[in-house]
C-alpha cells in the first residue's frame, strides 16, 4: 500500500494515468462505433434488396396482387406468406402466370436468382412469415432418416404424389405433381407453405427434422435404380397390368388369327 502511495505522488503519475484513460476511452469507442456500422452496411443492403423487390413486384405483379400485395379478385393476399412462399412460387416458374383459374405449373423462370431473392426480401418486409431455404442449408444427408422419412411421405403425402413420388391426379383437373428432380429447397419450402391444393405442415404436425427425413427419401428415391427393368412410372400393379392385360392378350388374339388363317 505505501509503494503505491507513494508512486501516486510520483510526477509522472498524472500523465500516464491520462494516457492509460485516453487509451482506454479511445479502444471503447472504437469497439463501440464498429457495431452500429456493420449493422448499418447490413440494413442498408436489406433495404436495397426491399426496394428492388418492390419495384419488381408494381411492375409485374401488382396488376393482380394489387399495389401493396393485398391481393385482389382474381389473386390471393401476399401479407404474411413469407419469402419462402415467393422463393417457390416465382423460383419454379409458377408465378407470374398468365390465367389465375387454373393450376400453376412448374415452368422455366421467368425472373432469376437475384430478382427472386429481391421479390422474396420485398414480400417478407410487409408481414412475418415462412423464410426462405437454400440447398446448402438444408442439412438432410447428416440430421435426415431415410426409414422415417418413407414412412412419413407414406403416411402425409402419398394418398397426392403417389407412394413413390411420381404425382397423382386430383378432383376438378388438379393434380399433385411429380417430386422426381425437384430441389431439396423447394421441396421444403413447399411443406411450410403449402401451395396450390397441398396443405401446410407447420412444425407441430411435421417437425423440421422430419422434414429433412422425407427429402431425404425423396432423393433416395430419385436415384434409384430399376432393378427389375422399365419402371413403367412406378405408379403401382396398375399401369403392369394394363400392359399385361394389352400385351397378353393382344398377343393370344394375334395367335388365334393366325391359327384360324393357317387352318383354312
Amino acid at each position: 500500500m505505501k509503494r503505491i502511495s507513494s508512486f501516486r505522488r510520483h510526477r509522472i503519475a498524472g500523465p500516464i494515468l491520462v494516457v492509460a484513460a485516453l487509451f482506454t476511452i479511445g479502444t471503447a469507442f472504437g469497439v463501440a462505433s464498429a457495431l452500429p456500422s456493420a449493422q448499418s452496411t447490413m440494413t442498408t443492403g436489406t433495404s436495397t434488396l426491399v426496394s428492388e423487390g418492390k419495384a419488381i413486384f408494381l411492375r409485374g405483379c401488382s396488376s393482380c396482387h394489387g399495389l401493396h400485395a393485398e391481393g385482389g379478385s382474381i389473386a390471393p393476399s401476399l401479407i404474411g406468406v413469407g419469402s419462402a412462399s415467393v422463393d417457390f412460387q416465382v423460383g419454379t416458374g409458377r408465378m407470374p402466370m398468365a390465367d389465375m383459374s387454373q393450376q400453376a405449373m412448374q415452368k422455366k423462370p421467368v425472373y432469376n436468382a437475384q430478382e427472386t431473392a429481391a421479390l422474396a426480401a420485398y414480400v417478407a418486409s410487409l408481414a412475418p412469415g415462412p423464410s426462405s431455404v437454400t440447398n446448402e442449408s438444408l442439412t438432410y444427408e447428416r440430421d435426415g432418416n431415410s426409414a422415417l422419412g418413407g414412412q412419413l411421405f407414406r403416411t402425409n403425402c402419398a394418398m397426392c404424389h403417389n407412394f413413390a413420388g411420381q404425382g397423382g391426379a386430383l378432383t376438378n383437373g388438379k393434380y399433385a405433381p411429380s417430386l422426381m428432380g425437384v430441389e431439396p429447397k423447394y421441396i421444403y419450402e413447399a411443406m411450410v407453405t403449402g401451395p396450390q391444393s397441398m396443405p401446410k405442415f407447420t412444425d407441430a404436425t411435421i417437425t423440421p427434422q422430419e422434414k429433412l427425413s422425407i427429402i431425404k427419401w425423396l432423393q433416395a428415391a430419385n436415384h434409384e435404380q430399376n432393378q427389375g427393368g422399365a419402371s413403367l412410372g412406378r405408379v403401382g400393379p396398375v399401369t403392369e397390368g394394363l400392359l399385361g392385360w394389352v400385351l397378353g392378350l393382344g398377343l393370344l388374339i394375334g395367335a388365334a388369327a393366325w391359327l384360324a388363317m393357317k387352318a383354312k
